[in-house]
This record gives structure tokens, C-alpha cells and sequence, in this order.
């Protein structure tokens, strides 16, 4: 196969939507059809990716290629990997587990496909144009033997819900624009107008709005693999019994931060995030999407 510049995108897709209440990588948020996935595809094609992975339940497989296959058919390449909660070595496998293991899991999963450098985004959130534009550029600048990885930069404050608690991994970041540290928040939320996290204890905490946050946008070469492997395995020796347990891209990326031979370069843009977790988020997103078709961002029709 001749190597281009061009990066992939791997698409974060096999979340079952659990508190949204049903599958939102394949709901519809315009009269015309479109999923959130629909912009993050185009928007990347437009920014110069030229490769599509998505990580899928096989439960879902037939209804996610009959969504996605004919729009991308002559414009990119595109592959699945299917993340299982089962999808870990025998002795780890929980009958009572019924959803795969984090986003870290489905990352390790996509190894044998991805050969070239890479964005990784979850299926259910709205980056904006300038945010892929941002990334492909500098993707598509290193070398695929680089330890040199990045992420894509957000404010809390522009990423929680009104509805109800959300996950986000709090940065730590040096002057110079690199991430000494990522914090798996789980439970962030809105209490009575002011930002609140859940410490490990349960107790509520303060969490400034303007905290930088990651959204699970980053960009990596084929060295990320390096990563991960041995840190899941122990992951999944001390939580094989916990059906809640899940291991997440950060625990990867402080994993990479902690060797001497790899950094992650925060960047930064002016693109409009917003996303799903509940369904009362649904018409907020929907109306968003219609005030940036109206000004011509997006055509009426992708496809």
C-alpha cells in the first residue's frame, strides 16, 4: 500500500448510550437525516483525512455500515474493529459484564488496523471544522515514528450538560503547552449554577469552569501502541470482577507522560463544541446544527 500524509480518524462508536437511552452515534439531529458522526466524517474529509476506523458492537454492525458505508464509498478508506466486553484474554472474561472496557480498551483494540498517525474522538460529540483542520495539519506534519502525540483542548465550562452529570478528563498543563497530567473526572455537575466533581470518596468538590479539559479528540502516531498494553493487563488483573470497572484513553496518556521519551502537545481552537449524554441534550444539539446550516457552514444535504 503507498503511504500518504493523510491521517485517519478513529471514531470511539461502541457505547450503548445507557443514560441517553438508546444508541445516539446513530440518532438522527436534522430533518435531513444527519447523526452527529455525518459532521465529524465531513468536517474530517474537508481537513484532509483520508482513512475512517470505527470501533462498533457486532450487535449493531449491519445498521452502522448501512449508515455510514455508501457515504464514504470512493472518498476514503474505511475499516470496523469491534470492541466486546469479552474482548480481553479468557482468564479476564466476567459473565456479569455486560459492556466493553472503556475507551482505553478500544483504543488497544484498533492497533492491527491503524499503521499511520491518527485522531481518536468519541461518536457522540460535536468538534467543529477548525478543531479537525487544527489536528490533520499537525498529524499529518510528524514523522509516524514520533513519540511527539497531542489533544485538542476545551473549557469545562463550554462541555457540561444542564441535565445531568458527565465524565471529563481534567488537564494539567505546563507553560509551554504540553499536558503534564489527565485526571479522569467522572461525575461532574451543575449545582444550583455552580460546577461541582465527585472526589473518590463521594465528596463534592469545586471545579473551576475555565479548567481545561480533554473531550477523547487526540492525535497520535503508530508509537501510542507502545502504551497501554502491559498498563491494561494490570488494569484488568485487579478489576476482572468489577463490572463497572473501566479503563480510560487518560490512564494510557499518564502512562505515556510518565516515560522519557514521549510528550503531548496541547492544542487549541476557536471550533464550537457540543454533545450528547442525555436525551434532554437532544434539542439543544439539534438546534445548534440548524443555526450552522442556516449561515451556510454546512450544506443542507452532506451527502
Amino acid at each position: 500500500m503507498v503511504r500518504t500524509n493523510k491521517p485517519t480518524l478513529v471514531i470511539l462508536a461502541a457505547g450503548m448510550g445507557s443514560r441517553y437511552g438508546g444508541l445516539k452515534q446513530i440518532d438522527s439531529f436534522t430533518p435531513e437525516g444527519d447523526t452527529i458522526i455525518d459532521f465529524s466524517i465531513y468536517d474530517a474529509l474537508q481537513a484532509g483525512f483520508g482513512k475512517f476506523v470505527f470501533i462498533i458492537r457486532k450487535s449493531f454492525e449491519n445498521e452502522f455500515r448501512s449508515l455510514i458505508d455508501h457515504k464514504l464509498k470512493g472518498k476514503a478508506e474505511v475499516a470496523y474493529v469491534y470492541q466486546e466486553f469479552d474482548s480481553v484474554p479468557k482468564k479476564y472474561i466476567d459473565p456479569n459484564r455486560t459492556k466493553p472496557w472503556g475507551t482505553g480498551h478500544a483504543l488497544l483494540m484498533a492497533k492491527d488496523v491503524v499503521h499511520e498517525n491518527f485522531a481518536i474522538i468519541n461518536a457522540d460529540d460535536f468538534y467543529g471544522r477548525e478543531a479537525f483542520e487544527v489536528m490533520a495539519k499537525s498529524l499529518s506534519e510528524k514523522s509516524e515514528e514520533s513519540y511527539d502525540f497531542n489533544m485538542m483542548a476545551y473549557l469545562l465550562k463550554n462541555t457540561v450538560s444542564d441535565h445531568g452529570h458527565v465524565a471529563r478528563g481534567e488537564c494539567d498543563v505546563d507553560a509551554n503547552g504540553y499536558l503534564k497530567d489527565v485526571t479522569e473526572r467522572t461525575h461532574i455537575e451543575k449545582i444550583d449554577g455552580k460546577l461541582m466533581r465527585k472526589d473518590a470518596n463521594g465528596k463534592w468538590l469545586p471545579i473551576d469552569g475555565d479548567t481545561i479539559v480533554s473531550m477523547n479528540f487526540w492525535g497520535f502516531t503508530p508509537k501510542c501502541f507502545e502504551f497501554g498494553g502491559q498498563l491494561f493487563d494490570a488494569f484488568l488483573k485487579v478489576n476482572k470482577n468489577n463490572p463497572k470497572a473501566e479503563f480510560f484513553i487518560p490512564y494510557v496518556v499518564n502512562e505515556i507522560l510518565r516515560s522519557d521519551k514521549a510528550s503531548v502537545e496541547v492544542l487549541k481552537s476557536d471550533a464550537q463544541w457540543f454533545g450528547v449524554t442525555y436525551k434532554e441534550d437532544k434539542e439543544i444539539v439539534e438546534a445548534a446544527i440548524g443555526k450552522l446550516k442556516a449561515k451556510g457552514v454546512y450544506p443542507k444535504k452532506l451527502w
